[in-house]
């Protein structure tokens, strides 16, 4: 089990910095991207943060192109095999069931928040980075943005593109996971720990750029 466990985290890596490297160069030559933001710790996919209010509305299309590449990038795969590996998933569940359904939970999450019901409410499903004042405004704004957004015609909004399409995710997963899973309390979970980590990535959208020009100093 434990050899097996190693050569599949090496495999990761792998896939991970072959991948990050090939879609490093495609990034560069996307100029609707920054390069600064177009991956969090120069690996993780990240397209729908934009730096600034003056950017041009986004459209449906655009949304669905970002909740495609937010799920589908190369980088993804490898990285969701090995959260599978060290989470805390269903212990009855073999590995190929609890990878599949961590799988469908990420691109199911990301189509409803990103594109899907932003396209219905009018809303941006984009992240705003403020990128200027103290450190915990900046905190206290990334947390906000996962209750408060920008529509798509100006000014804010509730985000009901997070909490409701969190929600539709969380009750669509009940189609494939197991009967034990399908519990008011357990999908009020897989919402509410979807919510969290959308808003631990806001922090991370917010502050990457600093972490990386100062990683670049040195």
């Amino acid at each position: 089990m434990m050899r097996r466990l190693a050569r599949f985290v090496t495999a990761a890596v792998i896939l991970v910095l072959g991948a990050s490297a090939a879609r490093a160069a495609d990034d560069a030559a996307d100029p609707t991207i920054g390069t600064s933001n177009a991956r969090l710790f120069g690996v993780l996919p990240n397209y729908t943060t934009v730096d600034g209010t003056r950017v041009p509305n986004q459209t449906t299309h655009e949304s669905f192109r970002a909740a495609a590449l937010g799920s589908f990038d190369p980088v993804v795969f490898p990285f969701i095999g090995v959260m599978t590996l060290v989470g805390n998933g269903d212990a009855n569940a073999n590995y190929e069931t609890r990878y599949s359904r961590a799988f469908a939970d990420n691109a199911i999450g990301n189509f409803m928040t990103t594109a899907i019901v932003p396209s219905l409410t009018n809303e941006d499903s984009r992240y705003f980075r403020r990128g200027e004042g103290g450190v915990f405004s900046r905190l206290a704004y990334a947390a906000s943005r996962s209750v408060v957004t920008r529509r798509r015609s100006g000014g804010a909004s509730f985000n009901i593109s997070e909490i409701g399409g969190t929600a539709a995710a969380a009750g669509l997963s009940n189609i494939y996971y197991s009967p034990a899973d399908r519990t008011v309390g357990a999908t009020l979970t897989r919402w509410g720990t979807q919510v969290m980590w959308d808003t631990v990535s806001n922090e991370l959208k917010e502050f990457w750029p600093d972490i990386h020009a100062k990683l670049h100093r040195h």
